[in-house]
């Protein structure tokens, strides 16, 4: 059986907790703190990786290709090689454009330290640049790459609260929401592996803040 290692206030862990999910793939989770990682297993001790029969694997993106080839069930990605590597791109984009960027945000936004005026101007300005591009990439048909759910959305719905929550708290405007992030999410949040998955962040993000005030 599949080991997904993390936590669930990880964004990261949860884009891959929900592939699982909507696939019906049988896994267990470990619940790991970023401290105590295993490094053979995740060689810059980060969260999340995944012990598989075959042994670990490190970085979401790559753990959502070996459970979409090894679980064909359900598919997540399209059958058709374009289509496909569209929806790869989209939550390549997602990981890199938006979300990497707007982490430079999270310490004030989340975790009551502080950025920089100038961290702050830069970032504001790399996201204003990175959201027209997404806004060319994105179909929102319903989903965000088209009439199917695919693993761009599991990585949607890890990633994009966190930018629109992380930008309006710093800058006081959402930046996505001249997109239709929030209907969109609200739709997701219909689906029982949406609502399981929220629910667990939740639940973890209250025990990793009570155990950061320690």
């Amino acid at each position: 059986m599949l080991k997904l290692c993390g936590f669930a206030a990880s964004n990261y862990y949860n884009k891959v907790k929900l592939a699982l999910l909507e696939k019906g793939v049988a896994f267990e989770e470990s619940l790991v703190w970023t401290k105590d990682t295993d490094k053979d297993a995740s060689p810059l001790g980060k969260v999340p990786y995944l012990i598989t029969p075959q042994g670990s694997l490190c970085e979401s993106e790559v753990m959502l290709q070996y459970i979409e080839r090894a679980y064909p069930q359900h598919p997540l990605v399209p059958s058709d090689a374009f289509a496909a590597a569209k929806v790869h791109e989209l939550s390549h984009f997602m990981d890199l454009h938006l979300e990497l960027v707007a982490r430079n945000l999270y310490p004030e936004a989340f975790f009551g330290g502080k950025v920089s005026d100038s961290a702050k101007e830069k970032t504001g300005e790399q996201l204003t640049k990175n959201i027209a591009g997404f806004a060319k990439l994105v179909q929102f048909a319903p989903f965000i790459a088209g009439n199917q759910f695919t693993i761009a959305d599991c990585t949607a719905l890890a990633h994009l609260p966190l930018v629109s929550m992380a930008t309006k708290i710093i800058y006081g405007k959402d930046y996505l929401a001249e997109l239709p992030v929030r209907d969109y999410l609200k739709m997701l949040g219909e689906r029982a592996t949406v609502q399981q998955v929220n629910a667990d962040r939740k639940a973890n993000t209250e025990v990793m803040m009570a155990s950061m005030k320690k």
